[in-house]
């Protein structure tokens, strides 16, 4: 097995300022945050599967490979805004978002289900970071977001792999796909708005948060950055996940389908002032 690559890894000294998107930035800050908070997902996986040493082994090698991305994004967010602070943003992150770590039971259903949630989410990650790989020209971020982007789709294969292993009685198709639909909308969910307004607004509070407007905030900066062919991998890997064929015609008409609703909200968003 290869090595896993370190924050020494990346050639900080190839930064170029002159090449920092302003919308990417706001974009990675918030992803740096959402990153890093993965311990209190660490514990809450850890709790639901309290009797599986082996998904535990699994969540923690995630966990820290999370971290570590949550470091090399802030890394990066410091050096293109030197007036960044990222251990300030994130401390005003949790005090205002943090999940239950002390929930025993998944709030999936299952355990099975869990898992199912936990790929639909490394599908979002290992698409997103693909996407900013492709957006950027400044080569810093450009070798971060391609190694980040290869952690989760490892990341979606160590939870696919769990799942079929996992020895419990399988959800339905059906159930797979009320799992993965569920999953999917919560994107909009408060821990992006609140990363993103923890990482974009002055530390005063002299912005008042609101859920919605930060929501479409991150999701503006975001949902910009993908080009046709990262919708269809996420539709992909989506559909695997709730066990349909992932290159068959049904998944190429959802694929085709979520990319004109892409355009379209992404035209909406454009043309709102935030």
């Amino acid at each position: 097995m290869s090595r896993h690559w370190t924050l020494d890894d990346i050639r900080w000294q190839d930064f170029d300022a002159a090449k920092v998107d302003p919308d990417i930035l706001r974009a990675v800050k918030a992803a740096a945050m959402v990153e890093f908070n993965a311990p209190d997902y660490v514990t809450y996986l850890c709790n639901v599967f309290a009797d599986r040493p082996d998904v535990k082994e699994a969540v923690q090698q995630w966990g820290g490979e999370e971290v570590q991305h949550g470091q090399a994004l802030a890394r990066w967010a410091e050096l293109a805004d030197p007036e960044f602070d990222f251990d300030q943003a994130f401390a005003r992150f949790q005090a205002d978002y943090r999940i239950d770590t002390n929930a025993i039971e998944s709030v999936r259903g299952s355990r099975s289900g869990e898992l199912i949630a936990r790929c639909v989410v490394e599908s979002g990650t290992s698409s997103y970071y693909t996407a900013i790989k492709d957006a950027t020209d400044e080569p810093v971020l450009k070798q971060i977001a391609s190694n980040i982007a290869a952690d989760e789709f490892r990341h979606y294969k160590l939870f696919y792999d769990q799942f079929n292993d996992l020895g419990e009685i399988q959800p339905s198709i059906l159930d797979r796909i009320r799992v993965a639909i569920g999953r999917v909308s919560e994107a909009d969910d408060d821990e992006l708005a609140r990363a993103y307004y923890s990482a974009n607004t002055p530390v005063d509070g002299s912005v008042t948060y609101e859920r919605s407007a930060f929501s479409k905030a991150y999701e503006k900066r975001a949902l910009g950055l993908y080009r046709r062919q990262h919708v269809e991998r996420l539709v992909s890997m989506v559909g695997k996940a709730a066990g349909l064929k992932p290159h068959g015609a049904l998944m190429r008409a959802v694929a085709s389908l979520a990319w004109s609703y892409w355009r379209f909200r992404n035209w909406q968003l454009a043309r709102t002032a935030i």
